[in-house]
C-alpha cells in the first residue's frame, strides 16, 4: 500500500471514529498533496509525498518556536499535536552517527576539502537520508567537519 493511500484509509478510520483532530490534519496533509499535484500537474510518488511531510513538520516546528516565544501555549500544544501525526507517516529516523558516517562517505567519495565543497556532500547526502533525518542536523555535521 503507498503512503498515500494509508492516509487516504486513515483519513476515513477517523470520520468513522469521529477523531476531530486527527482528522483535520490528514486533511491538511491531503490538502498539500492535492495543491501539489494540481500546481505541478504530477502525480506525487512515496518519494515526494515525504518531501510534502518533511515541509509540512518543519513549518510547524517553527510555528511551536515562534508560538512558545510568544507565550502562546495552547497553540503550540496544537502544532505539536499535529506534528505527531504527520511523523506517523515519516520513515524511522537515523540516529546521528548513522548520518555522520553517511557524512563522512560523502565528504571522501567527493573530495571535498572545505566550506566550497559543502554543495557537492550536500547533493550526495540528501537522497541518502531524505525523510530519514533532519537537514538541518545533515548541515550542522557537514559544517563541523570542515571546521
Amino acid at each position: 500500500m503507498t503512503l498515500i493511500a494509508k492516509i487516504q484509509e486513515d483519513v476515513k478510520a477517523a470520520m468513522r471514529s469521529k477523531a476531530k483532530e486527527r482528522l483535520q490534519t490528514l486533511r491538511l496533509i491531503t490538502a498539500a498533496i492535492k495543491q501539489i499535484e494540481v500546481d505541478q500537474r504530477i502525480e506525487l510518488d512515496d518519494a515526494g509525498l515525504l518531501t510534502v511531510l518533511e515541509k509540512m513538520l518543519k513549518q510547524r516546528k517553527d510555528s511551536i518556536e515562534q508560538f512558545d516565544k510568544a507565550g502562546r501555549d495552547d497553540l503550540s500544544d496544537k502544532e505539536k499535536a499535529e506534528v505527531l501525526i504527520i511523523q506517523e507517516y515519516m520513515p524511522e529516523q537515523m540516529s546521528e552517527d548513522e548520518v555522520a558516517a553517511i557524512v563522512d562517505a560523502a565528504i571522501s567519495s567527493t573530495g571535498a576539502e572545505s566550506m566550497k565543497d559543502m554543495g557537492k556532500v550536500m547533493g550526495v547526502v540528501k537522497p541518502q537520508v531524505a525523510g530519514k533525518a533532519d537537514m538541518g542536523l545533515v548541515s550542522k555535521l557537514v559544517k563541523a567537519k570542515f571546521s
